[in-house]
């Protein structure tokens, strides 16, 4: 919803504030912050702040929730039950349209979504063959659209798809058919060979291709759609008002957490498996992911504005979002730049 005159005055009062505020908080203070975030590896620099104590050692009490998709937690976001996500960019234009008051003050990776086929249609999809052609090949063997599956309308892998779909493969709407689930139900899908293909993120890709190494990798990230921007942290106004030297602290952290994953993901790994994996995946796979092509950390929010803005237009061809928002006013990159870098 909008900002009231006292809303906006107290956020011009922390936005002031915030250049003088210290990294850490004073000391015996702890500001709590309820983060959602979705279970992909793309959140993983979350997770290390979390795991490793870094947000606790800065005054911060950090409370994670997971959501299926993004657009799930923007719910919990917009009814005033989180005070920050971490996921996909896509659905925070819809959000802003709608009048939530919230901010990106990092990323954490991007070209996140790749695109996989299941055998009996990984088979059509053979050296030489355009993948349109692919798509008419299984129509015509089966009689049947290839069943892809994918998160949401308005996410970013759901506009992800149809973008390669449409705008990139041109491919024939009569020969596949989008089914939307959440992001557990989509590898369950491809696993269950319940669909012919899907989007997926890591730690999935890892997963499904050990379970079946028959489910091939089609297309990486960056060919589904240009830049393709990813999984970010956003913040509501109202956090940046009253507390940005947490904001801040929290930036810092991230920036630390994204030096690890970079440098050293072996390292990083427990922290990731015990927020994502909870004992369930094997800290190998775990391992694997943080190295797979579908896996790059960015924490500067500033290389995600434009592809965001491309994908903000993509949205509204498609119709998930009314009109373009102006999203330079989505992003606050003050904390990053302000953030202490490791070492």
């Amino acid at each position: 919803m909008p900002l009231s005159s006292f809303q906006r005055r107290a956020f011009l009062a922390g936005g002031a504030s915030l250049l003088a505020a210290p990294a850490v908080l004073a000391q015996g203070a702890r500001v709590p912050i309820r983060i959602g975030n979705i279970p992909v590896i793309g959140a993983a620099p979350i997770f290390v702040v979390d795991k490793e104590g870094w947000a606790r050692d800065a005054g911060l009490d950090l409370t994670l929730t997971t959501f299926q998709s993004g657009p799930h937690a923007i719910q919990a976001l917009a009814s005033g039950t989180l005070d920050a996500y971490v996921a996909g960019i896509a659905p925070l234009g819809v959000a802003r349209s709608r009048g939530v008051d919230v901010k990106v003050v990092a990323a954490t990776a991007s070209g996140e979504n790749v695109f996989v086929a299941v055998p009996r249609l990984a088979q059509h999809f053979a050296p030489g063959v355009a993948p349109a052609e692919a798509f008419k090949r299984y129509k015509a063997a089966t009689g049947k659209p290839a069943r892809l599956a994918t998160q949401p309308a308005g996410s970013v892998p759901n506009t992800t798809l149809q973008y390669w779909l449409w705008e990139v493969i041109k491919a024939n709407r009569e020969d596949v058919e989008i089914v939307a689930m959440g992001i557990d139900a989509t590898q369950q899908a491809v696993l269950a060979d319940a669909v012919e293909g899907a989007t997926v993120r890591e730690p999935a890709l890892t997963i499904i291709q050990k379970s079946n190494p028959g489910i091939k990798l089609v297309e990486v990230g960056d060919k589904l759609f240009p830049g393709q921007p990813g999984t970010v942290v956003a913040v509501t106004g109202a956090l940046i008002a009253k507390q940005p030297a947490a904001v801040q602290a929290l930036v810092d952290a991230l920036v630390r957490a994204g030096d690890l994953l970079n440098r050293d993901p072996d390292k990083a790994a427990p922290a990731v498996a015990a927020n994502l994996a909870k004992g369930i995946v094997d800290l190998e796979i775990i391992k694997t992911a943080l190295k797979s092509p579908a896996t790059r950390f960015v924490i500067d929010p500033r290389e995600v504005i434009a592809p965001s803005k491309a994908m903000e237009a993509y949205q509204v061809k498609l119709g998930s979002l009314k009109e373009a928002a102006p999203l330079d006013d989505l992003f606050d990159v003050r904390f990053f730049e302000k953030a202490r870098r490791p070492g």
